[in-house]
């Protein structure tokens, strides 16, 4: 009996030796093939042919191996660039609309605000306009006083509803009013400090105060006002001293029957009680 042949073959991709039909170690084939070319017997594990330098077909042509690795990363990044286009695109259309709406509301401020703030001047009949017609009162036709008047008025009506951007929205245009106005008399140089002190202006509102109370010190407005800034000033002996002044000098203030006291009666009438309540607390 022939026994069957057992002899090793060195591979010739890896030089292991081994027998039977395949490399044990990295699969090549141990047996001799024929060229697909010229038909010549090639070596096992041989790449190309010894007589025609064809490719045998044991392993991938060079070409083929190294263009898809480099299509690879173009391939691979494709998706990422695409993505990155897309959101510079996007925040590009972002800004531009940001852009557009704070130029709108910008411009618009002045036109928006009243109404919004139930301040239109033209009345209950006007406070519900056409919709998409919004339209403020025209103050520019006024005269400096009637400017000033007005916008106090607007700015102390806002500052009763606690709307404080409101606030600061309408006093810089009302402090510009009275400035423009030249020298103000007693009852302008109050409102002055009133809307300072609302919009947060304290030195502004003390130098109205003192300015009333260098010409009068026993005018209520002056202390009233003097009062308030040393509150808010946290001043607690500075305003106890004022409400001492104002609950002292009031009955021969009110005497006089100044223009003032009777357009801010409410005023004077709220800060004296509150004087009151203060000193019989001892506070």
């Amino acid at each position: 009996m022939i026994e069957p042949s057992t002899s090793e073959v060195v591979c010739a991709a890896c030089s292991t030796p081994g027998t039977g039909k395949f490399c044990s170690n990295c699969g090549a084939s141990l047996e001799s093939m024929t060229c697909p070319g010229c038909n010549s017997t090639i070596t096992p594990g041989a790449r190309f042919c010894h007589n025609c330098g064809r490719p045998t077909g044991s392993v991938a042509p060079a070409a083929p191996e190294t263009a898809p690795a480099a299509a690879k990363p173009a391939a691979a990044s494709l998706p990422w660039i695409v993505a990155a286009i897309a959101l510079v695109t996007l925040l590009a259309f972002l800004a531009g609309n940001g852009f557009n709406s704070r130029r709108g509301s910008s411009l618009d401020a002045p036109q928006n605000a009243l109404p919004q703030a139930g301040l239109d001047d033209r009345g209950p009949a006007a406070a519900a306009p056409p919709e998409g017609a919004v339209r403020a009162p025209d103050i520019s036709q006024l005269s400096p006083e009637e400017r000033a008047d007005r916008l106090f008025n607007r700015v102390m009506l806002l500052h009763s509803q606690g709307k404080s951007d409101s606030v600061l929205f309408f006093a810089p245009m009302a402090i510009t009013a009275y400035q423009m106005m030249g020298p103000l008399n007693t009852d302008q140089r109050y409102d002055l400090g009133r809307v300072a002190e609302v919009a947060g202006a304290l030195p502004l509102a003390r130098a109205q105060a003192d300015t009333i109370l260098v010409e009068n010190p026993r005018h209520l407005l002056g202390l009233i006002l003097a009062s308030r800034i040393a509150a808010l000033d946290n001043r607690a002996a500075d305003r106890k001293a004022f409400d001492a002044r104002l609950i002292s000098a009031h009955q021969a203030e009110s005497a006089r029957k100044l223009p003032e006291y009777e357009r801010h009666e409410d005023d004077i009438n709220n800060a004296l009680t509150e004087a009151r309540r203060l000193t019989a607390a001892g506070r």
